[in-house]
């Protein structure tokens, strides 16, 4: 399905080289100031145009087209649209035969029968993280008084971000990085154990974002080396505030009051500049394959913004079914 949330649900649409994407809101309080220039931040951070990102430029102009008046929500259904202008569909042709390595063409041609739109990646495309992105300005600026920050920390391995683009230009493969996301000022009592965990919730739309194949929270993988003493956060006052902070702001999935924190593994872009080789739906055979169009060398670099974005929807959602309806004040 394509949407997510229980009272504030987003639903996602489009495809790449479609007409548009979209972004549909539903329980977004109203009163809430929203202008086009609110985007104009973090949508510029999720651009291409920086070494080692696609060629592909669109405006990402948000056209809300209902849920808005005077300035502000209505309390109805939201929708932002983003209209597709800069598209190559010709550069596709050759993949409703030759699914690519990596990527979705193969089980999508399965799923739907052969009725999916291929070109750019159709509806699996990053394409649509535009319109999450989106989404995560409307749900931060319900969370005034916390503050989401994720950074790319390494990419093809190497801390050093320009040296590895650097690389990778020359080498002509992609690569892959680590984004981490640092959650400050969310309340304490957020959450619950099992399916409603902040784990589990966040997690859930850490993995809608293209490219994302792993997720951990605080000390992650590295816990499972560590003792009970080593890894137990010790508690200093009344407050919950610990000496460390292993569990990642969280314990028996409910917020402890510290920092939020988890890393993300981004996969290399799987359409990389190499020759490869696929099977051809046509011939039923072998053969070499080399990706045409215009991709990202390190996707990951435009991957922060819409990991906050994902994070901010993940926790409205969480506050709202946490009934501290108290906490989501339109301002």
């Amino acid at each position: 399905m394509n949407s997510f949330g229980r009272l504030f649900r987003v639903s996602i649409f489009g495809e790449s080289h479609g007409e548009a994407v979209g972004i549909i809101i539903d329980g977004c309080p109203a009163g809430l100031p929203l202008h086009s220039n609110d985007f104009s931040d973090d949508l510029s951070r999720r651009k291409a145009g920086n070494k080692g990102t696609t060629p592909r430029k669109e405006d990402d102009k948000p056209e809300i087209i209902s849920g808005l008046f005077d300035g502000h929500t209505t309390g109805a259904p939201l929708i932002i649209l983003f209209r597709n202008s800069n598209v190559h569909s010709a550069d596709y042709d050759a993949i409703k035969n030759t699914p690519r390595p990596g990527h979705a063409d193969f089980v999508l041609h399965q799923k739907f029968g052969g009725y999916n739109d291929y070109r750019g990646g159709g509806h699996s495309s990053g394409r649509l993280t535009v319109a999450l992105t989106a989404a995560g300005v409307v749900a931060k600026k319900l969370l005034p008084f916390a503050t989401i920050q994720a950074t790319l920390i390494e990419a093809g391995g190497d801390k050093d971000i320009d040296r590895a683009i650097a690389n990778a230009i020359i080498k002509q493969d992609s690569i892959g990085g680590i984004v981490q996301c640092v959650v400050s000022g969310f309340p304490t009592g957020i959450g619950s154990p099992f399916f409603d965990s902040v784990e589990s919730y966040i997690a859930h739309l850490i993995f809608a974002i293209p490219a994302i194949k792993g997720i951990a929270f605080g000390s992650g993988f590295a816990s499972a080396s560590m003792t009970g003493s080593e890894h137990n956060d010790a508690i200093l006052n009344e407050t919950g505030k610990t000496k460390t902070n292993h569990a990642g702001g969280i314990n028996g999935g409910i917020t402890n009051g510290n920092d939020l924190t988890f890393k993300v593994a981004v996969k290399p872009t799987s359409s990389t500049p190499k020759q490869q080789h696929t099977w051809n739906r046509t011939t039923n055979s072998i053969e070499a394959f080399q990706a045409k169009g215009r991709h990202d060398l390190c996707i990951a670099l435009r991957v922060p913004v819409v990991v906050e974005a994902v994070t901010a929807i993940a926790l409205t959602d969480l506050l709202l079914v946490s009934q501290r309806i108290d906490l989501i004040k339109p301002q």
